[in-house]
C-alpha cells in the first residue's frame, strides 16, 4: 500500500482488523480472530478483501501492514564489502532500536534519539494510520545492521507534502558510503510516493552531519538559538531541508 494513500475503509470490522494488524506490527491471524472476536471464516473472508485491497500482507501464518515494497539493493561499499538497502522489517525491531541508540548516545542527534524511542516504545517498525505514517530503510552488511533511514510522514492535509529525515549509520560502518546510499534511497522513496519537501534538524555542534547533507544538497532554512541542552551547554539547532519537487 502506498503510505500517501487515505485509509478508507468501507466496512468497520475490517478497520478494526487493519487497526490491530497495523498497531502490533505484526502477528498471528488466530490472535487477531481471538482479540478482536471473529469466528475463523469471518475473519478469514475480511483478510482476504484486506489483502486484495492491498491494506495487509500475509507473512507465513502472520500478517501485516503491506507497504510499497522495493527490491533490496546490493552496494559495494568503499572498502570493496558488500552490503545491502532494503525496507526495514518487524524482526529488525531489536537491532534499529540499537543502531539508533548507539547513534543518539554520541549526544550529537537528538532527532535520531527521538525516533529511537518511539519506535522502541511503540515495538513496530513500520506504522501508517489515519494521523503518523512512517517508512523505515536498513543497510545490513554480513545480516549485521550497519544504519538506518527514517521517514516521519505526517498524514495532516496541510503538511502531507512534507516529511521529516533522519539517517545515521553505527561508528564502525562510517566512511563507507553507506549513509549516502541510505539518504539517497529515503530521498527517492519520497520523491516517488509524491512528497516535495525534506527536513532534517541537528544541533550545531554536529559538524559532520551538516556537511553530510550539504554535501548532497540540503541547504539550511533556519537556525534555533539555544534550542538543545547537551550537558551543561545550550546549543543551537541547525534546520535544514531539501526540496525533492
Amino acid at each position: 500500500m502506498d503510505v500517501t494513500e487515505t485509509l478508507a475503509f468501507d466496512n468497520a470490522d475490517r478497520k478494526d482488523i487493519y487497526d490491530y494488524v497495523e498497531s502490533h506490527g505484526i502477528v498471528r491471524e488466530d490472535e487477531v480472530r481471538r482479540a478482536l472476536n471473529f469466528e475463523p471464516a469471518a475473519l478469514g473472508a475480511h483478510l482476504t478483501v484486506l489483502r486484495r485491497e492491498g491494506y495487509i500482507r500475509k507473512v507465513g501464518d502472520k500478517v501485516q501492514v503491506a507497504y510499497d515494497e522495493d527490491d533490496a539493493q546490493v552496494f559495494e561499499a568503499d572498502d570493496g564489502e558488500g552490503f545491502t538497502i532494503r525496507t526495514a522489517q518487524q524482526v529488525d525491531l531489536d537491532a534499529l532500536v540499537d543502531a539508533i541508540q548507539e547513534v543518539a548516545e554520541e549526544g550529537t542527534y537528538i532527532e535520531a534519539e527521538t525516533v529511537g524511542e518511539m519506535i522502541d516504545h511503540e515495538e513496530v517498525v513500520l506504522r501508517h494510520n489515519e494521523v503518523q505514517s512512517r517508512m523505515v530503510f536498513v543497510a545490513t552488511v554480513d545480516d549485521e545492521l550497519a544504519g538506518w533511514c527514517h521517514l516521519d510522514l505526517p498524514e495532516t492535509g496541510k503538511l502531507r507534502h512534507t516529511a521529516v529525515l533522519t539517517v545515521g549509520t553505527r561508528s564502525e560502518f562510517r566512511g563507507k558510503g553507506i549513509g549516502s546510499r541510505l539518504l539517497e534511497r529515503g530521498v527517492d522513496w519520497a520523491d516517488d510516493h509524491g512528497f516535495e519537501k525534506l527536513y532534517n534538524s541537528v544541533p550545531a555542534t554536529n559538524e559532520a552531519a551538516i556537511a553530510f547533507l550539504e554535501d548532497h544538497g540540503w541547504e539550511t532554512e533556519a537556525v534555533r538559538e539555544d534550542h538543545y541542552k547537551i550537558g551543561d551547554d545550550y546549543v543551537d539547532e541547525v534546520m535544514m531541508a531539501v526540496g525533492i519537487r
